[in-house]
């Protein structure tokens, strides 16, 4: 681990379950490095971990309590609230995760979570059927819309003697995490615009043509974009996700609805980032009335739609840093880099997607729509890198560090 931070403030809360034992080793690792923790828990995590082992590791007295009459004010809550820099909450619990996500606020860590200011870091940990349960991905979603970075979960075996999703991230790699928080915003003083998710072309009042993009990989985009400091506007398509709260959002249904606010906020901003899944065609017509199932075969006439990426990069004053995406079946590395040149783009991301039996690195299941894991090729002109499958917050974060770089390389 080679980044040191002196002084930075980690609050770290832990929750209850059979993991708290690595938010020890957590501690450990955060103090050599150079950073003042500070331990909150619960009371179930009490029966996991004792109070005088994080109180011996961190230095600092460790907090379980939501009111404590000892303490200035009897406000803990807010008190550890504005010393933090940074928030994490390791284990997360799926209880505890459920708590913040629908803003209750029962237990000092719940209650924090709700008074906290700081960027919130969480490291699930929970049975794999827990992990998996529908309504554990929904408290999930719901709190990476509201801003949480969650670190983990890994599979693996599990301490009940079950195999799956679930494992707590190693604490060397929450500690790396963590501190790399504290590196500078790249992006600070820019503006970032960012179209995401599918469009709907309407076929007739009840149907329409679309795609399986789920946003989630330009949601996470904006999130990362703002993290490092940028001024965000968001362009979505129909998706199921929470934008982030400092976004400015923009929620269109067509592809030419679309085009229309790109195009006129594309001048305002420094970089556009398409990563939306645009249809290429439109019908020509749109049916009044519900088209009825007469003919054992029928056909749809389609016009083409803007290249909307292209006509950002074509813009012949204040043209933003102009960065594409590809999803490509095969040949990506080709189809890529044809975009790249054909499009005058400054960069491009590109991923598999859908099956390809000659590569099994392929299989849609590893990544792309619909995931929440992904990995991206990323080329401009005479360069080019990979960016390992990961979790697409991950990605995001990793691809935004990149554009800043390249920015910064073109600027010289």
């Amino acid at each position: 681990m080679d980044i040191i931070i002196n002084n930075k403030h980690i609050l770290l809360a832990v929750s209850g379950g059979i993991a708290a034992y690595k938010s020890a080793e957590l501690v450990r690792l955060l103090r050599k490095q150079g950073a003042t923790v500070r331990v909150v828990m619960t009371h179930s995590a009490l029966q996991f971990v004792g109070m005088l082992t994080f109180q011996a590791l961190s230095g600092n007295p460790v907090h379980t309590e939501l009111l404590d009459v000892d303490e200035e004010n009897a406000m803990e809550h807010i008190t550890l609230a504005r010393w933090a820099d940074v928030l994490i909450i390791a284990p997360a619990t799926a209880n505890t995760m459920a708590k913040c996500s629908h803003g209750l606020a029962d237990n000092l860590v719940s209650t924090l979570y709700l008074a906290a200011t700081c960027p919130v870091f969480m490291a699930p940990a929970m049975n794999q059927a827990m992990w998996n349960k529908p309504v554990t991905q929904e408290n999930i979603q719901r709190l990476i819309g509201h801003g949480v970075t969650m670190i983990g979960p890994e599979p693996g075996e599990q301490a009940c003697g079950e195999t799956g999703m679930g494992r707590m991230s190693e604490p060397a790699e929450i500690c790396r995490l963590l501190l790399a928080e504290s590196t500078s915003q790249c992006l600070k003083g820019l503006s970032v615009l960012i179209s995401a998710g599918p469009t709907r072309e309407p076929l007739d009042p009840v149907r329409y043509l679309t795609n399986r993009s789920s946003g989630k990989m330009g949601y996470a985009l904006a999130k990362a974009a703002l993290k490092a400091g940028a001024k965000v506007t968001l362009v979505s398509g129909p998706v199921s996700l929470t934008p982030p709260e400092q976004a400015d959002v923009f929620k269109i249904e067509t592809a030419e609805q679309m085009y229309e606010v790109v195009i006129t906020k594309a001048v305002e901003h420094d970089i556009y980032i398409g990563a939306a899944a645009v249809a290429d065609y439109r019908p020509v017509f749109l049916e009044t009335h519900k088209i009825k199932k007469s003919l054992e075969q029928t056909t749809l006439t389609l016009q083409k739609n803007h290249d909307i990426l292209a006509d950002v990069a074509m813009l012949s004053s204040n043209r933003p840093f102009t960065v594409g995406f590809a999803a490509e079946t095969h040949d990506l590395e080709r189809y890529a880099q044809d975009k790249l040149i054909k499009k005058n783009l400054d960069m491009i991301a590109a991923n598999w997607v859908g099956q390809d039996s000659s590569n099994a690195l392929h299989n849609e299941s590893l990544g792309g729509f619909d995931s929440d894991q992904n990995a991206l090729q990323v080329f401009w002109n005479e360069g080019q890198k990979s960016l390992a499958m990961t979790d697409k917050n991950n990605l995001a974060e990793q691809l935004i560090g990149l554009i800043a770089e390249r920015m910064e390389l073109k600027s010289k």
